[in-house]
């Protein structure tokens, strides 16, 4: 399949704390858009809701109507129509800061040297403090578990090199210097790091082997869901069948990109679901038109798992200090493993 791209609007950001203060309450956040060429007529309280992270439609409304949103230098409101080429500037508060504290959480450390750990991350675990999950993540048992780990990300996101979903699980590698994190983020950039993944779905494939490339950006309906759309980011999947039930698949997938929740959409973009994925489609045991006895068995299969049924199973790189190939691989948690040894 193939996806037309277009150009996000160009964009700036700077930030500044209010004169006089050292307050975290008081620091701004300053964005400059340029609306693209081909972008059509849209509310501009609509239009930045999709634009700006973390943004709700009421909060884009009050800056406006504070002032805070400027069209080509001049105040709007919130039913200004944006046009290609205008000129958007947005001055937003910033939450507070909130560094990370070390907490006595369990880990399950696969594998640790001097600089870096693989960690087999469990289910309902958030990767590192933010928006409402400012503690028990996995960065605040890591600090708990080793005092020094890489600074190249912000205060919340020591030793953080890529991320998994809350409730994917799965291994991570962790740097614990800044050299090691650099080594190892350029190797994610160019997608030289081997991750495989195991995941069961809904369905059955037409075919045994594919590749899902279908572009990546936020959902214009829900700004917390991700979409397929024309004016997101690349994204490629590759997946595998390694066994097919009666009205459920095991698929092996391999990622060369790395885009927020790209299995879970680009699986429900196809028509397969992961299963048990509450936010694209996976909860629903009368999937693909079950009834009777064969919908019953699939809302038992749902009780025995409470999340999306993806697991991170192998990571390899080539690893900072020695310079070899290693490969980690671990063995799919309790909830999956119920679920087939059900099926």
């Amino acid at each position: 399949m193939s996806v037309r791209k277009t150009h996000p609007p160009d964009r700036e950001v700077s930030s500044e704390t209010g004169a006089g203060s050292d307050s975290p309450e008081r620091a701004l956040e300053k964005l400059r858009l340029l609306v693209p060429p081909k972008q059509s007529k849209e509310r501009i309280d609509v239009y930045l809701t999709h634009q700006i992270q973390n943004a709700t439609r009421s909060k884009v409304r009050a800056a406006i109507d504070a002032g805070s949103v400027l069209v080509n230098g001049k105040k709007i409101k919130a039913s200004h129509p944006i046009a290609p080429g205008e000129i958007i500037e947005v001055t937003l508060p910033r939450p507070p800061r909130t560094d990370a504290r070390p907490e006595d959480i369990p880990l399950d450390i696969v594998y640790e040297d001097d600089q870096l750990l693989i960690v087999n991350k469990r289910a309902g675990m958030v990767t590192h403090p933010a928006f409402s999950n400012y503690t028990g993540t996995l960065v605040n048992a890591l600090l708990h578990h080793c005092n020094v780990l890489s600074t190249v990300n912000s205060e919340t996101r020591p030793g953080i090199v890529h991320r998994l979903d809350k409730d994917t699980t799965g291994l991570m590698v962790v740097a614990k210097n800044d050299v090691a994190h650099h080594f190892l983020a350029k190797q994610f950039a160019r997608r030289t790091i081997e991750r495989e993944y195991l995941a069961i779905v809904w369905g059955a494939f037409d075919h045994r082997k594919g590749t899902i490339d279908a572009a990546l950006g936020r959902s214009k309906r829900d700004r917390k869901k991700v979409a397929v759309t024309a004016e997101g980011k690349s994204a490629v999947t590759d997946y595998e069948v390694l066994k097919e039930f009666e009205y459920l698949s095991l698929i092996r997938l391999k990622l060369r990109t790395g885009r927020t929740h790209q299995i879970r959409v680009h699986l429900a973009h196809v028509g397969h679901p992961v299963f048990g994925d509450p936010t694209y489609g996976g909860r629903s045991h009368l999937w693909g038109g079950l009834e009777g006895k064969k919908a019953q068995q699939a809302l038992n299969l749902l009780k025995l798992i409470n999340r999306q049924a993806l697991h991170a199973k192998t990571i390899g790189f080539v690893h900072p200090a020695t310079k070899n190939l290693v490969k980690f691989d671990s063995e799919l948690p309790g909830d999956m493993q119920d679920v087939l040894d059900r099926l």
